[in-house]
C-alpha cells in the first residue's frame, strides 16, 4: 500500500521539481516516513516482545480499523428523511475524524527529528519542506478514505451513481473543516498551556475520547429506539441551520432538487463557500501562527528554577500529602519507598494513565447496559433498583479495574531503570513490593470504591454496609491473588509482553475464577435472606486467606522474583 501511495504521489515529479525540491531526495524521506509509519504501534497494541521482532504492516491494520469505524455509523443513512440522515453522517463523521486527527495525527505533526537528522545533510528546506507537507496529506489520506468508504458504498446503493460521483465532493469539504478544527484546538491549547504541557493535554484527550466511544457504541442504541430513530425528520431541528454539516447535507439537493429544494435553496451555497472560507482562514492565519508554536515544543525550557525556600526541620518534604499517607499506612522504610514510587510514577506514565483510566468509566457504563437491558423506562428501573441485589453486581464490578490497575503496577516502558533496585541494599524486595501495593490501592482502587459504596447506600440504604465491607475484602483478596500468583515482581521492573507463557496464563484465567465465585457466594448470600449470617462467615474466612496471603507477599525474597521470569 505505501509503494502505490508513494508512487502516486510522484507522478507529478515536474510540479515538485518546479517548487524547488530535489525529487530524490524527496522520494527517498518520504519513503523511511512511511516505512517508519509502518513500523510504529498503534496506542491500542502498543506492546513488546522479548524477541525484539520489528512491527511491522501497521498502516494495514490501522486502515482496517478506521473502515470499521467509519461503518458504525453509517446507519443514519438509511433514514426514510435523507436529508436527516446525512446531517447526521456528516456530523458524526466531523466529530470522529477532528478527534482522530488531535489524537493520531499529533504524533506526525509534531515530530520534528527530520530537523536534527536531514538538515546536516545536503537537502534543501524546501525539499524538507514538502516532504513533510505530502507525509501529512497521505496520513490524511489514509484515515479519511477508509473512514468514508463504507458511507459511500452505502449512499451509492441507495441513491445511484450520482449520489456515488456527489459524496467524495462533500467529504473533500468535510475534511476541510475537520482541519480548521484542528488548527483551532491546537492553537487553542498551546496559547493557554506550555509547550511542555502539551504531550499531556493530547493524551488526556484520548483518553477522554476513548472513554466517550466506548460509551457511545453501548449506551447509544439503548438511549434511541428504532421507531423513533426512524422518524426522526430535520424540520424539527431549526438550529441545525447554523452548523456547517447541515450546508454539506443541503448540497444534496443539487442533485435531488425534488426532494429537499424548498428548505435548502440558498444554505446549499454555505456547502462550498464555508469551507473556502475556513481553508483561507487555516492557510492565511492559523498555519502561520501554529508553525511558529510547533518549534517551542521540542525547546528545552531554559527558565532557571525558582530557589528552594527553606524551612524549618522538615516539615517541607512530611508535609507532602503521599507522604503523610505513607508515614501512616507504612512502618517499613522500604515500604514508604515502594509506596511513593508507586504514587508518582503513575502520575508520570502517559501509558499508565492511557491504559488504566478509561477503565474506571467502563463500570458505570457497564451498569447501565446491563441495568437497561429490560428495556423498560428509565424511571421504572431506576423505582425498581432497589427491590434488585444487583449492587452486588456493581460493587464486584469494580475488579475489572483492579485487574488493570495491578498488571499496570509491574510493567513499564522505561522497565530498564528497575536497575536501581538490584544494586541498593535491600534484604526483602517484598518489603517494597507491599508498599507499592498499598499506594497503587489508596490512590485508585479505594476513592473508587467509596463513590460506589456511597451510591448504593443512597439507593439500597445502610442496610447494605456489610455487603459493602464483605465486598471489599473479597475484591482486595482477589487483587492480593493477582499480585502474588501472577505478578510478584517489582513496581515498574518488567517489559510488557504480547505473548505469554502458557503456564502465567493459565493461572491469570485460574485468577479470574477467584471474584467469579467470591461474589456467586455473595450474591447467594443476599438472594436468600435468612442466610445473611454467612455474609460474617465469609468475612472472617477472606479476611483469614487474606492476612496469610499479605504474610507471604510482603515476605517475598530475591529467588522467588527472579523465578518468576523464568516460569
Amino acid at each position: 500500500m505505501n509503494k502505490l501511495l508513494l508512487f502516486l504521489i510522484l507522478l507529478p515529479k515536474a510540479l515538485w521539481k518546479g517548487m524547488g525540491a530535489d525529487v530524490g531526495h524527496l522520494k527517498a524521506i518520504l519513503k523511511v516516513k512511511l516505512m517508519l509509519d509502518d513500523r510504529r504501534p498503534i496506542a491500542m497494541g502498543r506492546q513488546q516482545t522479548k524477541k525484539k521482532k520489528p512491527v511491522r504492516f501497521m498502516t494495514a491494520l490501522s486502515v482496517f480499523l478506521s473502515m470499521l469505524i467509519g461503518f458504525m455509523y453509517t446507519f443514519p443513512l438509511h433514514l426514510d428523511d435523507r436529508f436527516m440522515g446525512l446531517w447526521l453522517y456528516f456530523s458524526v463523521f466531523l466529530v470522529m475524524l477532528s478527534v482522530m486527527l488531535i489524537t493520531d495525527f499529533s504524533t506526525v505533526l509534531f515530530d520534528t527529528r527530520d530537523k536534527t537528522i536531514l538538515l546536516p545533510r545536503p537537502v534543501n528546506e524546501r525539499t524538507l519542506l514538502l516532504s513533510r507537507l505530502l507525509h501529512m496529506f497521505i496520513y490524511l489520506f489514509r484515515i479519511v478514505l477508509p473512514m468514508s468508504l463504507a458511507g459511500w458504498i452505502t449512499f451509492g446503493l441507495l441513491e445511484g451513481w450520482k449520489a456515488a460521483l456527489w459524496f467524495p465532493f462533500a467529504i473533500i469539504l468535510l475534511t476541510i473543516i475537520a482541519l480548521f478544527l484542528v488548527n483551532g484546538a491546537y492553537l487553542l491549547v498551546l496559547r493557554f498551556s506550555k509547550p511542555g504541557k502539551f504531550k499531556d493535554i493530547i493524551n488526556y484527550f484520548q483518553i477522554a475520547f476513548s472513554i466517550l466511544f466506548f460509551a457511545c457504541v453501548y449506551l447509544l442504541p439503548r438511549a434511541v429506539s428504532e421507531e423513533g430513530f426512524q422518524q426522526l425528520q430535520h424540520s424539527a431541528y431549526p438550529w441545525a441551520v447554523y452548523t456547517p454539516t447541515y450546508w454539506l447535507a443541503a448540497s444534496w439537493s443539487w442533485i435531488e432538487p425534488d426532494l429537499i429544494w424548498s428548505s435548502t435553496k440558498w444554505i446549499s451555497i454555505l456547502a462550498v463557500a464555508g469551507p473556502l472560507l475556513l481553508m483561507w482562514l487555516t492557510v492565511c492565519y492559523l498555519s502561520p501562527s501554529f508553525a511558529k508554536r510547533i518549534g517551542s515544543i521540542d525547546v528545552v525550557d531554559e527558565t532557571p528554577a525558582a530557589p528552594v525556600q527553606k524551612v524549618k526541620g522538615s516539615r517541607s518534604a512530611e508535609g507532602t500529602f503521599y507522604l503523610k499517607l505513607a508515614n501512616l499506612l507504612t512502618r517499613n522504610p522500604l515500604a514508604k519507598a515502594g509506596f511513593s514510587i508507586a504514587w508518582l510514577q503513575t502520575d508520570r506514565s502517559r501509558n499508565f494513565k492511557m491504559r488504566v483510566y478509561p477503565t474506571f468509566a467502563y463500570v458505570p457504563v457497564y451498569f447501565f447496559y446491563i441495568t437497561t437491558q429490560s428495556r423498560k423506562p428509565l424511571a421504572q428501573i431506576w423505582a425498581d433498583m432497589p427491590e434488585t441485589s444487583i449492587y452486588v453486581l456493581l460493587l464486584y464490578m469494580t475488579s475489572f479495574v483492579v485487574l488493570q490497575l495491578l498488571s499496570m503496577l509491574v510493567y513499564s516502558e522505561q522497565y530498564k531503570a528497575s536497575w536501581i533496585y538490584y544494586s541498593s541494599p535491600v534484604a526483602r524486595p517484598g518489603m517494597v513490593m507491599e508498599g507499592a501495593f498499598k499506594g497503587i490501592w489508596v490512590k485508585y482502587f479505594v476513592p473508587m470504591f467509596l463513590l460506589v459504596s456511597c451510591f448504593v447506600l443512597y439507593v439500597w440504604g445502610f442496610s447494605k454496609l456489610l455487603d459493602i465491607a464483605l465486598a471489599f475484602v473479597n475484591i482486595t483478596l482477589f487483587g492480593l491473588c493477582i499480585m502474588r500468583v501472577a505478578h510478584r515482581r517489582l513496581p515498574f521492573s518488567a517489559m510488557e509482553q504480547m505473548n505469554e507463557k502458557g503456564n502465567r496464563v493459565l493461572k491469570t484465567i485460574f485468577i479470574m475464577v477467584v471474584p467469579m465465585g467470591l461474589g456467586f457466594g455473595h450474591y447467594w448470600t443476599t438472594v436468600t435472606p435468612w442466610l445473611w449470617w454467612m455474609k460474617i462467615v465469609f468475612m472472617i474466612l477472606s479476611s483469614i486467606l487474606l492476612w496469610m496471603l499479605w504474610d507471604s507477599y510482603k515476605n517475598t525474597s530475591w529467588d522467588e522474583v527472579k523465578k518468576v521470569d523464568l516460569q
